[in-house]
C-alpha cells in the first residue's frame, strides 16, 4: 500500500470520527428541548411534545452508525440471511398465484398484466433502509401513537407540582390505560395468525375461508368490523359463504358485558342504570355494533298530567373503543412498515410507505364516529329535516353525554334486509321495488338538498316498523358534500376525456397535503400522461362524438378503466387522498350495497328504470312531501299516481305483524303528523 493511499485512509477514518463525534454531540444537543420542554412550569401541547421528539429522531436518522447500518443489512441480503428484493418477488408472485386460485371468477390475463405493470411503473428504485433506520421508524409509529398519553402524563405532574400529589391517582390511571393497550395490541396482532390457514385452505372452499374471516374480524374488533360491514354491503361482490358471514356484523356483534355498562354510566352520569331506568337488562341488549351496545329500557314520563312509563332506546359506547382504533392504526402502520424488511424491494418502497399515511387517513373517519356528542347533533339535525315526512324519518334525540344517548324507541322495527326476507314470494317485486324508491328518494334528498347524508347506510341502519315507516338510525357518520362535488367532478371527467391537466389538480386537491403535491405537478403530470398513453386513451377534442364511435365500446371500457385504475393506485403517484373523500367512497359503497340488495333476484333493469323514474319525480315528490299533512281526496289521489309516494303511508303494503306477514291493501287516513310528533317531542322530554 502506497503512501498516499494510507493518507487517503487516514484521512477518511478521521472525518468519519469527526462525524460520528459531531452528531454524537448533535443527537445530545436535540434532546435539550425536551429537557427544556418537562422542566418549563406550564403545560405542553402535544403538538409541541411531537416537534421536540421529530428534531431528535432527525438527527438519528443522521448519525453515521445509522448510515452504516445500510452496509450490515445490504451484506446480510446479499448473504440471504435476511429476506431480499429476490426473495421478495417471490413472495408476490406467491401471493398472486393464491390470488388466482382463489378467485371465484376466472382473472384475465389482461388483469394479472396489468398488476406486474403496476409495479414496474412504480418511481424511482430509492435505496433500501438499513435495520437501524426500520427500527426507528417502527418506534416512531409508537411513540406517536402515545404523543397524547405522553403529553396528559407530563402534564398531570406538572399540576401535581403546582397543586398537590391528589392527581398521582390520575397518573396511575394512565398507566393502567397502558396495561389495557398491551392487551389490545396483543389481541389485534394476534389476529393476523389467521392469514396463514387462510392461505392453507382449498382455494375453493369458501365455506371454511368465510370462517376464518369472521374469526380473524371478531378477534382484531372494531375497526375490523367496520370494514367487515363495508364489505357486508357490496355482498354481491363476494363468494355467497363470505358475503353471508360478513353480513352478521351489519346486524349484531359480539355486546358489552355488563362491567362496561355500569363504568360507562358511573362515568357520565354518576348512577347504575336502574337508578336512571326501570326494565334495563344488562345482560340483554336489543343489538351491539361495533362501536357499543342497545338497551331498551322504560323512563317515567308526564302525559296528559299522569305519569306513565314510556320506552326508551339507550345506546351505551363501549370503554376502550378510541384507545381500539387507535392501536388498531398503529398495529396497521407497524405492520407496513415492517414489511421493508420481510419483503425489501426498491419499487415497493414509495408505495408501501404511500400506504402507510393513507391507512392513517382512513382511520381518521372512523375515529369521528365515537364522538356521542357529534352524533347526537347529527341526528336532532337530520330529526328536524325530516319534519313530517311521510317518508323518511329519523328517531329523536332526548338525552346525550360522552358515552350514553337516549333516544325514541321504534317499536316492532325490523332491519330492511330482514323485511324483505318475510315478504310473501308474491308481493315481494312491488315491496322491494317501493322501499327501494322510497330510500333513494331520500338518499338524493340528502345530497342534492341538504349537502350531507348518512356516512354508513348498510341494511342494519335502516329500520322499517310494523307501519311501514322508514327509520335511518346510527347517525355517528355523517358525509358533508359542501366544496366536494367540484374535486370530484373534476378527476372524473378528467380521467375520461383525458385532459391530463384537469386531472392533476384534481388529484392534487383530494391528497391530503395539496401545497406539498403542487410542488411536484410537473412530475405527477408526466407520470398520468404516461399512464394515459400507456393505455392508448388519447384526449377527446371537440368531435369527440365521431372519436368515440371509431374508439367503439372498447374505447369506453378503456376510460371507464383508467378512472378506476388511478382513484385506487394513488399510491402509485405518491398521494394520499383526504379521509373525507376516502369515507365518501366508503359511504356511496354502502349506501349503493344497500340499494342493490332491495333488486336481489330481479332483473337489473328494473333498477335503471326505477332509478331514473325517482329521479325524474324528486322534485315534485319533495313538493308534495311537504304539504303531506293536508287530508284531502285530491292529495289522495295524486299520491296514487307516483308510486314513491304511493309508499308514504302504505297504499298497499307494509303492515308486520309479530311474525312480520304482511296484511291489508287499503288506503289508510294520512294521519296528522305534525300533531303525532308535537305530542311524542312532549313526553319524550318531560323528566320526573
Amino acid at each position: 500500500m502506497s503512501i498516499s493511499e494510507l493518507e487517503d485512509k487516514a484521512a477518511l477514518f478521521l472525518k468519519e470520527a469527526g462525524a460520528f463525534t459531531w452528531h454524537s454531540f448533535s443527537v445530545t444537543r436535540a434532546f435539550l428541548p425536551l429537557v427544556s420542554l418537562l422542566a418549563s412550569s406550564d403545560d405542553i401541547t402535544q403538538d409541541e411534545l411531537s416537534d421536540v421528539i421529530d428534531e431528535i429522531f432527525v438527527t438519528l436518522y443522521k448519525h453515521p452508525l445509522t448510515r452504516h447500518s445500510r452496509y450490515l443489512t445490504e451484506f446480510l441480503r446479499r448473504k440471504n440471511i435476511l429476506p431480499n428484493e429476490k426473495s421478495t418477488d417471490g413472495l408476490i408472485r406467491y401471493v398472486v398465484e393464491q390470488v388466482l386460485l382463489r378467485s371465484p371468477v376466472k382473472v384475465p390475463e389482461v388483469v394479472v398484466n396489468e398488476f406486474w405493470t403496476f409495479f414496474n411503473e412504480l418511481f424511482s428504485e430509492p435505496e433500501l433502509k438499513g435495520l437501524a433506520e426500520l427500527n426507528l421508524d417502527i418506534i416512531r409509529i409508537i411513540l406517536r401513537c402515545y404523543e397524547p398519553l405522553f403529553t396528559d402524563i407530563i402534564n398531570l405532574f406538572k399540576e401535581g407540582c403546582r397543586l398537590n400529589k391528589s392527581l398521582i391517582s390520575d397518573f396511575l390511571g394512565q398507566m393502567h390505560m397502558v396495561r389495557g393497550d398491551i392487551a389490545i395490541i396483543r389481541r389485534q396482532a394476534g389476529a393476523l395468525r389467521y392469514i396463514k390457514p387462510f392461505f392453507q385452505t382449498d382455494p375453493k372452499d369458501f365455506k371454511t375461508q368465510a370462517r376464518i374471516v369472521a374469526k380473524m374480524v371478531r378477534e382484531f374488533g372494531p375497526f375490523f368490523i367496520k370494514m367487515a360491514q363495508v364489505a357486508a354491503a357490496n355482498a354481491d361482490f363476494l363468494p355467497e359463504e363470505i358475503a353471508r358471514e360478513l353480513m352478521v356484523f351489519q346486524e349484531d356483534v359480539p355486546p358489552m358485558t355488563a362491567r362496561e355498562v355500569y363504568e360507562a354510566f358511573d362515568a357520565c352520569i354518576g348512577k347504575k342504570p336502574h337508578e336512571c331506568y326501570f326494565d334495563f337488562n344488562v345482560d340483554k341488549p336489543l343489538k351491539s355494533g361495533s362501536i357499543g351496545s342497545v338497551y331498551l329500557a322504560k323512563k317515567p314520563v308526564v302525559s296528559n298530567g299522569r305519569e306513565v312509563l314510556k320506552p326508551v332506546i339507550i345506546k351505551v359506547a363501549r370503554g376502550s373503543i378510541e384507545r381500539e382504533f387507535l392501536l388498531g392504526r398503529t398495529v396497521l402502520g407497524v405492520a407496513i412498515i415492517s414489511s421493508h424488511y420481510w419483503a425489501p424491494h426498491s419499487k415497493l418502497a414509495p408505495f408501501l410507505e404511500a400506504m402507510q399515511q393513507q391507512a392513517e387517513e382512513f382511520v381518521k373517519g372512523f375515529q369521528r364516529e365515537l364522538d356521542f356528542v357529534r352524533e347526537a347533533e347529527s341526528q336532532k339535525r337530520f330529526a328536524k329535516r325530516c319534519g313530517n315526512s311521510l317518508i323518511w324519518n329519523v328517531p329523536e334525540v332526548y338525552s346525550v353525554s360522552k358515552r350514553i344517548i337516549e333516544m325514541e324507541y321504534i317499536e316492532n322495527a325490523a332491519s330492511i334486509s330482514k323485511v324483505l326476507d318475510f315478504i310473501p314470494e308474491k308481493k315481494r317485486e312491488k315491496n322491494a321495488r317501493l322501499i327501494a324508491s322510497r330510500f333513494l328518494y331520500t338518499i338524493l334528498l340528502h345530497a342534492f338538498v341538504h349537502q350531507e347524508f348518512h356516512g354508513d347506510l348498510h341494511p342494519g341502519n335502516v329500520l322499517f316498523n310494523a307501519h311501514g315507516d322508514m327509520y335511518f338510525i346510527d347517525w355517528g357518520n355523517c358525509v358533508d358534500l359542501r366544496g366536494k362535488w367540484k374535486p370530484l367532478w373534476d378527476y372524473v371527467s378528467g380521467a375520461l376525456i383525458a385532459d391530463v391537466n384537469l386531472l392533476t389538480t384534481a388529484l392534487i386537491n383530494l391528497s391530503s397535503d395539496p401545497e406539498k403535491n403542487l410542488k411536484r405537478k410537473d412530475e405527477i403530470r408526466a407520470t398520468l400522461a404516461r399512464t394515459l398513453e400507456k393505455k392508448a386513451v388519447t384526449p377527446l377534442g371537440r368531435k369527440f362524438l365521431f372519436q368515440l364511435r371509431r374508439e367503439g365500446f372498447e374505447g369506453i371500457r378503456r376510460r371507464i378503466q383508467v378512472t378506476l385504475h388511478l382513484m385506487s393506485n394513488t399510491q402509485h403517484l405518491g398521494l394520499v387522498v383526504k379521509s373525507e373523500y376516502l369515507h365518501l367512497s366508503r359511504s356511496i359503497a354502502a349506501i349503493v350495497g344497500t340499494y342493490l340488495q332491495l333488486y336481489r333476484g330481479l332483473p337489473r333493469m328494473l333498477l335503471l328504470v326505477d332509478s331514473l323514474r325517482t329521479l325524474a319525480q324528486l322534485p315534485l315528490s319533495l313538493m308534495l312531501d311537504r304539504i303531506a299533512d293536508r287530508r284531502s281526496a285530491i292529495y289522495i289521489r295524486m299520491i296514487l299516481k307516483f308510486p314513491l309516494l304511493a309508499g308514504m303511508k302504505n297504499p298497499s303494503p307494509l303492515y308486520l305483524t309479530g311474525d312480520y306477514r304482511f296484511s291489508s291493501d287499503s288506503l289508510p287516513v294520512v294521519r296528522d303528523a305534525r300533531q303525532e310528533r308535537a305530542n311524542r317531542h312532549r313526553e319524550g322530554t318531560a323528566w320526573r
